[in-house]
């Protein structure tokens, strides 16, 4: 049995005061299922993405989803964390109850609110998704762990303070066209290569440019057996997927290898009987710039030390052989954490059935590839879909 998704909704990201996270949800979640065209009392478990990790008083959330709807009460719902991947983690859980055959109708969201905490209490927070004796010192937070992260790989590979420019400008070029993404700027690549007072550096060779942004923001999905989905309005159907979880620490690993990405990769690219040259765009977690070039090698795009060949030759373009990020990626759509990796369903889902908005949508993309990745390449999963025949 193949899992599909129907149904589908997405607030915008960014800084939102008079939200709740129990606001982001309930709209969501009642979208969702407006936009699947179905009830509340036909909804068999219900899986919520949330990391928190201290950034909402009201833990224990699980149970808020049933606010959008009186006919929620005494359906299962719980609550899933994998860090940054959180959000995938809730929809592969929903597709696993589908699979059991425990469930017809899943109802999947993500959410987070980030913004309502100090900015150091941010660093704090975002920090426990590392492994906290090696690196719960570390300056600059979850920041530092990645500049420590590029700093290696410049070492090993050369300075790729271009690739990273690069990577940055392509990305902000492309969320102009989304209108959920926190930030709609092109800021072009001189402004992302170049230190100034608006793009300082942030921890070792990286700048403000270089990193996602602190959000709030919610995603929901709704989650079928492919049969059932056959009867909807629309559907896009799981090809594949695969989660590969690797050590905590970056002690016991090549950091530079992102293994746990390569491994999750090449389990759903033979899963789905595909490769890598069969996908006609990628949604990848670029949290900061290096870890959207690391990825392509790890994905298997470019050999290892080669990642810069990919955006300096233009093939992660939206109009390159391999578009990465169509929807500015986390970049210029920002990052609240438990929403991310739905997010990135909702928005590959709506490529699919062409119904992405206008600027943003592909032509006729046939296979879509997800990875999103909790903490330095610890939590990896992989997402294939394709639309419904």
């Amino acid at each position: 049995m193949t899992a599909s998704i129907v149904g589908w909704a997405h607030t915008p990201f960014g800084k939102f005061d008079a939200e709740t996270v129990e606001s982001l949800v309930v709209k969501v979640a009642t979208d969702a299922l407006a936009d699947a065209g179905i009830s509340a009392a036909d909804v068999d478990e219900i899986v919520l993405g949330h990391f928190n990790a201290g950034f909402s008083q009201q833990d224990f959330t699980a149970s808020l989803v049933l606010q959008a709807d009186p006919q929620l009460r005494f359906k299962p719902a719980t609550r899933v964390e994998n860090a940054c991947a959180t959000g995938s983690a809730a929809v592969h859980q929903g597709i696993r109850a589908i699979e059991a055959g425990a469930a017809k109708i899943v109802l999947v969201v993500g959410v987070e609110q980030m913004t309502r905490t100090p900015g150091p209490e941010i660093g704090r927070n975002l920090l426990r998704a590392s492994y906290l004796p090696e690196d719960g010192d570390t300056p600059g937070g979850f920041a530092g762990v990645f500049g420590k992260i590029a700093q290696a790989y410049f070492q090993k590979y050369g300075d790729q303070s271009d690739a990273l420019a690069m990577i940055a400008a392509k990305n902000h070029k492309n969320g102009v066209a989304n209108p959920y993404a926190q930030m709609r700027k092109d800021f072009g690549y001189e402004f992302c290569r170049s230190e100034s007072e608006k793009n300082p550096f942030v921890a070792g060779p990286l700048k403000r440019t270089d990193c996602s942004l602190v959000s709030d923001g919610a995603a929901a999905l709704v989650l079928t057996d492919s049969e059932t989905a056959k009867t909807m309005g629309k559907a896009v159907n799981f090809r594949a997927t695969a989660h590969a979880q690797d050590f905590l620490p970056m002690s016991k690993r090549d950091i530079l290898q992102f293994e746990g990405c390569t491994t999750a990769w090449q389990r759903a690219l033979q899963k789905g009987g595909v490769t890598l040259n069969d996908l006609s765009f990628v949604e990848t977690h670029d949290c900061f710039t290096v870890a959207e070039l690391i990825e392509y090698e790890a994905m298997g795009l470019t050999p290892k030390g080669q990642g810069a060949r990919a955006i300096k030759e233009g093939w992660t373009q939206k109009d390159g052989k391999l578009p990465i990020n169509p929807s500015g990626g986390l970049k210029a759509k920002g990052h609240p954490i438990g929403a991310t990796g739905v997010s990135m369903h909702v928005l590959s889902a709506m490529q699919l059935v062409g119904q992405a908005p206008e600027g943003m949508q592909l032509k006729d993309p046939q296979l879509a590839g997800i990875f999103n990745m909790g903490g330095a390449a610890v939590a990896n999963y992989v997402s294939l879909l394709e639309p419904a025949k």
